[in-house]
């Protein structure tokens, strides 16, 4: 009897275990979206009562030896769902139904699984020892599944945080009018995307921003590439103190140098020229694009090129022949590090370029919203249209992109 005791006071459904670890988490995502009614100004002291309550029913979940916590535990989950319902009914937008789904889904799971028969019965102490030893089978066989679940709701959860300035945007360009509020998907309008499609300006800030993209690509590659291999394998006096002055620039911001920039584009006659910009960018990422290159070359093994040396190749063929086609997965992020620097940059573009038809993207898109007038349809459409390039270039080079960013951590 002592060993069968034991037992029963050491076993728990497994549900219990489960709302001990989610409503911990709904706990702390509530206290984070607490700054968004904090924002609002609305629903602050309903979300602190759920809060309280949550953290309440956290405390008092059912233990086995004392049947009180079961009752408070069902009114509290109880009462949770019902502020969660009572705050989606004051304001029932998309936004805080999702907000209040921390509150409605940890309540309602914890009403169902508390008031269960086997939780009921366990409560009781009126379990078997052969009902207990099929709960804790039970626990081990799918313990691992409701983890699997509540990771992948609350991952879920966060990636709506991620999306929802997507969407909103999306809803923006595809509404009548230049308004930014409104009911999500009232209505539907393709006049923004066809306005900025048929007209000129879009892509001659399209053509402008590929040229300087793809050109800076090009040029920063040509001398990351080399520069990056050279500080890899030779030493030579500076090395280090090169090295360090180019983790030292990154560390200053990219504004001290616009006016000795504009000096001496102005001096160079590069104003308002494709040049200009190109090789202004290719020398603001060339720091970061060496150390990126250089820690991926440091871990290609030396012997290959000793046996190469041997077999009678140069420096250069060993370079171009071996060094090279390893090292395409580096070279690709870098390569898209690069055109995505010179895509978005926007600070060097105002600047050196006054005039419309040298005006890249991000500067023509910031010319849509003036004191005067603000085309926020218009602007959320070309928004979305300049972001399509960036998403093609990160699904193509995906494979690229992992080898690359994972083989500069591995040394061997």
């Amino acid at each position: 009897m002592s060993g069968e005791r034991a037992m029963r006071d050491w076993y728990a459904p497994l549900e219990i275990y489960t709302l001990s670890s989610w409503l911990r988490a709904a706990f702390i995502v509530n206290l984070f979206l607490l700054s968004f009614d904090f924002l609002r100004g609305e629903g602050l002291v309903l979300s602190l009562l759920g809060i309280l309550m949550l953290g309440l029913l956290v405390n008092t979940l059912p233990d086995g030896s004392a049947s009180w916590r079961r009752d408070v535990s069902l009114l509290l989950s109880g009462g949770i769902i019902a502020i969660g319902v009572l705050s989606v009914l004051s304001e029932p937008i998309g936004f805080v139904l999702w907000m209040e789904s921390w509150l409605i889904v940890p309540g309602a799971i914890s009403l169902y699984w508390i008031s269960s028969p086997h939780v009921s019965r366990w409560n009781r102490e009126e379990m078997e020892l052969d009902r207990i030893e099929r709960g804790l089978a039970r626990n081990n066989e799918y313990s691992s599944s409701y983890q699997r679940i509540g990771k992948h709701v609350i991952l879920a959860h966060f990636a709506f945080i991620v999306l929802l300035p997507v969407l909103w945007i999306i809803d923006i360009s595809l509404s009548p009018g230049n308004a930014l509020g409104g009911s999500f998907a009232d209505s539907f309008t393709t006049e923004h995307f066809s306005k900025i499609l048929n007209g000129d300006q879009f892509w001659i800030w399209m053509t402008n921003s590929l040229i300087v993209s793809i050109g800076t690509t090009i040029a920063g590659l040509a001398l990351a590439v080399p520069a990056a291999y050279a500080f890899s394998r030779y030493k030579f006096a500076g090395r280090d103190q090169a090295m360090f002055s180019f983790l030292l620039v990154q560390m200053f911001p990219g504004i001290i140098i616009i006016v000795p920039y504009f000096m001496v584009m102005k001096t160079l006659g590069l104003l308002n020229s494709h040049l200009g910009l190109i090789l202004a960018y290719s020398v603001t990422a060339l720091p970061l694009c060496v150390w990126m290159l250089k820690g991926f070359f440091d871990t290609v093994p030396r012997e290959l090129e000793e046996s190469a040396l041997l077999d009678g190749c140069s420096r250069f063929e060993i370079f171009t022949r071996i060094i090279l086609p390893l090292s395409l997965p580096a070279i690709a992020v870098t390569a898209l590090f690069s055109f995505l620097a010179a895509w978005n940059e926007f600070l060097l573009a105002l600047t050196f370029n006054t005039s419309n038809d040298m005006y890249t993207l991000p500067v023509g898109l910031a010319s849509m919203i003036s004191a005067t007038g603000q085309s926020w349809g218009d602007f959320a459409a070309a928004s979305l249209l300049v972001s399509l390039p960036v998403v093609i270039l990160f699904v193509l080079f995906q494979k690229f992109l992992v080898e690359g960013l994972s083989a500069g951590g591995v040394k061997g």
